[in-house]
């Protein structure tokens, strides 16, 4: 396929600030890697070539596609990464002038528990006051907002703000004393770094001529000043986005950084994307008129190649008639031979919605996956696992100690690992610590002293062979054969399968340290967690994996992001579900981007959409009457119609019925459908 006039101007603009609008579906992958190509063709040697993105997947596809248009073989590439992969070099480079280590760790969550626990512990604050997790979201906002110790104490407004606030200045002293960083520092010290020295900015800067950004909504703060600092000398920055697709508020992105790029650039040229090769005409008729309700943005009208079906809004009794009904019709048309399980999409906004569409597929035995509902890192096995090799690392990793202290069962019993979490609290010391003397710490019995001293001696063990630079591999099949963790995997599941399935997964995380012994010169255990720590902040392995399976996807509408499906079911359309309860009470914004996650769960679908909801819904087991969504009406343009109650009846009711089953299979019917007018939704002020 070639490009589109728009398209064209877009990968043939090669200097300058260049703001790239990509509507949905409108081919910006292909713009992103061509322009890359192009800037080659130009003369602009690969590696002066910088682009960035949000996920480990979207950067292997931008590598694949580049390595096959400048060759597999060339030793000069273009630097594609994601933004903390990108800042990891940076401050592998230059973190020194920061007084930290260049081999610097990356604490993932479970490392991050342990320092908070001892942070909170050193202020003397317990878990029923404030909690290491609750800590955490604490200082993961904190430098999201690129607040510092000292300024998070002036922010502080509640008693258990002011608690954190103190508890984040030890956090972070704890985390530099033994040269860590956690991910959200990534971005925080980079920016720290450019403000602080200019030299090292410029040398960084310096490094590239060309800085591509992909997603560019999705920036946040640091990520914004990142990207302004490297691209500030030669101005030759191009980003790509959609602030129609801005959906990550709360994780801290900034629709204003899109909307303000001319702003910030004011000589930048601004192509915009319309051209929609994934959906029907009908489908973006629906979305182009919902976006328009959002007043900050940049306009676009997105056109279709194609023409279809209209979309449907079906009204169900109550979330059981909803989840029956939406399911049959996926079992009709998959025994019809109309489409494969793969094909359909059940999308819902919040995470306790599939529930009741679980149950229903399972009865009617269709196959189906329900997409980020585990990662592969949060599963048992590999949670024990890792923590024994992040033990070897640091014995003082607490949460790590905790989880494996007595796994397989070695006799160290609740009571004991109590009073150890007592004491710890009480002396301020790491538990580590105490177990080794565990005799003047607390009373306990020969046998558990035997066990304490054994757990300590087989983690010191492996980590001194860790520590001469076996292979990472070899040190840990030397370690699960000595705990025999098979047999503790053969004790805890019954079922054949299962247990198979459960030590298939242990054995990945073996040929995963192979794999990155055999590509790393110098590999390390501390290496090898730290690679796990960055490539499973979004586990896209996981997540594809899921996605290429023959069963229907269940996913939220976030997750749903950047793909695309022949049949979607977007269900819950509800006030309270879709615009969420939490935004309804906020400000007008909040409503812009559930408006705007609802446009994305629009444009996922490529020729059939259904939307749904529920009449009613249970609470606390008793149904009650639902309001729904302000945003039917929008689509359907209704909205503003003060005689919408009388006019919109019929129009919903006309979509309302089933889909066409093929010639001699009877319709699907709704016993709970409600012949009734959609009831009035609130609005936000």
């Amino acid at each position: 396929m070639g490009l589109n006039p728009a398209q064209s101007e877009a990968v043939h603009t090669l200097s300058g600030p260049l703001l790239v609008l990509a509507g949905a579906g409108t081919g910006k992958t292909r713009v992103v890697t061509v322009r890359i190509a192009e800037l080659m063709r130009h003369g602009i040697r690969p590696a002066r070539i910088l682009a960035v993105t949000f996920t480990n997947k979207a950067a292997r596809e931008m590598q694949q596609r580049a390595a096959a248009i400048n060759g597999a073989k060339a030793k000069d590439k273009p630097e594609i990464s994601t933004f903390h992969s990108l800042c990891v070099r940076v401050l592998r480079r230059q973190i020194h002038h920061l007084g930290y280590p260049d081999t610097f760790a990356i604490y993932d969550r479970g490392d991050q528990e342990s320092v908070a626990r001892a942070a909170l512990r050193e202020i003397r604050v317990g878990d029923a006051v404030l909690r290491p997790g609750d800590l955490l979201n604490f200082i993961g906002r904190w430098k999201t907002a690129s607040l510092r110790p000292e300024q998070a104490i002036h922010a502080a407004q509640t008693d258990k703000e002011h608690l954190a606030a103190t508890a984040y200045r030890r956090y972070q002293k704890s985390l530099k004393a033994v040269g860590a960083v956690d991910f959200d520092d990534l971005l925080l010290l980079t920016e720290e770094l450019f403000q602080q020295f200019p030299k090292t900015r410029s040398e960084e800067a310096g490094r590239f001529d060309h800085l591509l950004i992909d997603e560019y909504q999705d920036t946040n703060g640091s990520q914004y000043r990142i990207v302004k600092a490297l691209a500030e000398g030669h101005r030759n920055l191009c980003v790509v986005g959609d602030d129609d697709q801005s959906i990550y508020g709360w994780r801290g992105a900034e629709v204003q950084h899109i909307l303000r790029f001319q702003n910030d650039w004011p000589e930048a040229k601004i192509v915009r994307l319309e051209t929609n090769y994934r959906s029907t005409q009908e489908i973006l008729d629906w979305a182009n008129r919902l976006i328009a309700f959002n007043k900050l943005r940049h306009g676009k009208v997105l056109r279709a190649t194609c023409k279809g079906e209209k979309p449907r809004i079906l009204q169900l009794e109550d979330e059981e008639a909803e989840s029956k009904f939406v399911v049959e019709e996926i079992r009709a048309r998959i025994e019809a031979g109309d489409r494969n399980a793969r094909d359909f999409a059940i999308l819902f906004r919040t995470n306790e919605q599939p529930r009741a569409f679980e149950m229903e597929l399972r009865r009617a035995k269709v196959p189906y996956v329900l997409v980020g509902g585990m990662s592969f890192y949060d599963r048992k096995e590999i949670r024990d696992i890792l923590a024994y090799l992040k033990l070897m690392v640091n014995p003082r990793d607490e949460i790590s100690l905790l989880r494996i202290i007595n796994t397989p069962p070695r006799g160290i019993g609740q009571t004991t690992v109590t009073r150890l979490m007592e004491q710890a609290v009480e002396q301020g010391k790491p538990i580590w610590d105490l177990l080794g003397d565990l005799k003047t710490s607390t009373a306990v019995t020969p046998a558990v002293l035997r066990a304490a001293a054994g757990f300590r001696e087989l983690i010191g063990k492996h980590h001194a062979r860790a520590k001469q630079h076996r292979r990472v591999d070899a040190v840990l099949r030397d370690l699960l054969g000595e705990i025999d963790y098979e047999a503790e995997i053969a004790r805890l599941y019954a079922e054949t399968e299962d247990r198979q399935a459960r030590w298939a997964a242990v054995e990945e995380v073996v040929n995963a340290a192979a794999a990155y012994c055999q590509r790393s010169k110098e590999a390390t255990l501390a290496g090898f967690l730290q690679e796990i720590a960055i490539t499973g902040q979004d586990d896209d392995r996981e997540k594809e994996s899921q996605l290429g399976r023959d069963a229907v996807v269940l996913m939220t509408l976030h997750a749903a992001k950047g793909l695309e499906f022949p049949e979607v079911y977007m269900v819950g359309m509800e006030e309270g579900y879709l615009p969420h309860r939490r935004s309804v009470d906020s400000d007008a914004s909040a409503i812009d981007e559930e408006r705007r996650l609802c446009y994305v769960g629009i444009t996922r679908a490529q020729p059939r959409l259904t939307l749904s909801l529920a009449l009613n819904r249970r609470k606390w087991g008793k149904p009650r009457p639902t309001i729904p969504s302000r945003f039917l009406y929008e689509i359907t343009g209704q909205a503003d119609n003060p005689n919408y109650v009388a006019s919109i009846r019929n129009k919903l009711l006309q979509n309302n019925s089933p889909a066409k089953k093929p010639a001699g299979k009877p319709a699907a019917q709704s016993k709970g459908r409600k012949k009734a007018a959609l009831r009035k939704p609130r609005r936000s002020s």
